[in-house]
């Protein structure tokens, strides 16, 4: 006798789905009559019924595609949420969204949440055809659930600018002025020597500003010979923040990639640049006369702060392990405003994004909610040795003891020095120095143990240097 053949499997869509919900709630078949209807198992049919509410929530949500047969779960389903939701924002704008816009979204998301992903082609296809997004003629889309009001317990210490809706929350902006004594030590508030530092973030966390540092030196003997543009910071000759010429610049970098951004500000430093011209690209916010919040959350700026301090101890500390009988006040005074645009930069560099965006959100300062609660503490760098956490503490937080300025005299030179010319600076290193240098760091590794991963780095150092010395 012949074998009949399999029977193939028939799948419903979503539409069919509701179809099959509708018949049972409004009439008397039974599962068994429905699925003769449809030509499926009752099987199937008891499952539809078992996830009635998932498929209805499908279909009132007005993103689900009405003809899929199946629905696969991605294996990133926090990052097509969260593309989802930012894909209702621009086009509730009227944003032209495309294809490479998502997939660079989609990637930037990840990041923030942790996940090592790259988006594809394949996958945005896929994520297309799951949402049921398609790139048409512009129209605005009814979000698919109302704004919910802010979670209790983050009261926002800061009333918002009403057209800051107008920006997604990369776009939006903060910074502070920093007065930093550059190489105060524990216990000796007087010494230091002060600089402004200018901090700028976005709200997400995702893009920092180059660091600028200002200070009141003209021309710091220690910057002789050294290309401004291969340092990692920016020197300006003032105590002040050069805001016109750094704002120019913003918008110019912003232009460059064809943004549109908002820059939250004191309003006080508003007014001062209301003559300010020219800016096509960073628009201005001004926050409340009334708030006391700066614009770039106080616990980033701490934090910064803690991680310069936690660098300038340890270069002090190595300072006084080769020479020996040397105090740390004495270490202190070598440290020179080159040294602070290095540390400056590295400090700022170790402040992590999500630790960013979380302060954004908890001080009011950020356009929209987000599920992060971050703890504070875990973003400080260790205690260093000899300190106690109270007293290392009270350093991070010294400019607040006993704000002062001054001039580095070891910096600046006597006027003998001065009329010297450059013959009173030492030499600048040649390429046979920077080779022997590499050459006396390898072997110092290889002396004291040093891990594979920071020899992973040397080479690293070692290849760009080699690199430059045969330009």
């Amino acid at each position: 006798m012949e074998l009949s053949s399999k029977k193939k499997l028939h799948a419903l869509s979503l539409a069919e789905k509701i179809q099959v919900l509708e018949l049972l709630d409004e009439s008397k078949m039974s599962q068994s009559e429905v699925a003769r209807r449809f030509q499926v198992s009752q099987p199937q049919i008891s499952r539809i019924c078992k996830n009635k509410e998932k498929l209805l929530a499908d279909w009132c949500s007005g993103t689900a595609n009405r003809e899929r047969k199946r629905k696969r779960e991605s294996k990133y389903s926090g990052i097509d949420e969260a593309l989802l939701c930012w894909y209702h924002i621009a086009r509730a704008k009227a944003w032209d969204v495309t294809g490479p816009m998502l997939l660079h979204k989609a990637k930037e998301l990840a990041d923030i949440m942790g996940q090592d992903f790259v988006p594809s082609i394949g996958w945005l296809v896929r994520w297309k055809r799951r949402n049921n997004v398609g790139f048409g003629a512009r129209h605005v889309l009814t979000p698919p659930f109302p704004p919910e009001p802010p979670p209790p317990g983050l009261t926002p210490q800061t009333q918002l600018p009403l057209s800051l809706k107008d920006f997604s929350p990369e776009d939006v902006f903060g910074c502070a002025e920093v007065p930093l004594l550059y190489r105060a030590v524990p216990g000796r508030v007087g010494i230091g020597d002060q600089v402004q530092v200018l901090l700028c973030a976005n709200s997400r966390g995702t893009e920092k500003r180059r660091v600028l540092v200002s200070g009141l030196q003209a021309a710091p003997r220690c910057f002789f010979g050294v290309s401004s543009e291969a340092l990692p910071a920016s020197y300006y000759p003032d105590l002040g923040i050069p805001w016109s010429e750094w704002l120019a610049q913003f918008d110019r970098d912003m232009g460059r990639q064809g943004r549109q951004v908002a820059l939250l500000l004191a309003a006080q430093v508003v007014e001062k640049l209301a003559d300010l011209s020219g800016l096509c690209h960073v628009r201005l916010l001004p926050l409340p006369t009334a708030s006391t919040a700066p614009s770039l959350p106080s616990s980033v700026v701490r934090a910064f702060k803690a991680h310069y301090r936690h660098r300038l101890l340890g270069k002090l500390a190595a300072v006084q392990s080769e020479r020996a009988g040397t105090s740390l006040a004495e270490a202190g005074a070598g440290i020179t405003v080159l040294d602070t645009l290095h540390m400056a930069a590295a400090a700022w560099a170790k402040v992590p994004p999500q630790f960013i965006g979380s302060s954004f959100i908890q001080e009011g300062l950020a356009p929209c909610k987000m599920p992060l609660s971050l703890d504070k503490a875990s973003e400080m760098p260790p205690v260093p040795c000899g300190l106690s956490l109270e007293e290392f503490f009270r350093f991070v937080d010294l400019e607040g003891e006993e704000p002062m300025s001054g001039v580095c005299k070891e910096e600046m030179g006597t006027e003998d020095e001065e009329g010297a010319g450059e013959d009173s600076f030492e030499p600048l290193p040649t390429k046979a120095d920077a080779l022997q240098a590499l050459g006396t760091l390898r072997k110092w590794f290889e002396c004291n143990g040093t891990s594979p991963e920071l020899f992973e780095k040397f080479y690293a150092c070692e290849e760009e240097v080699e690199r430059l010395c045969c330009l």
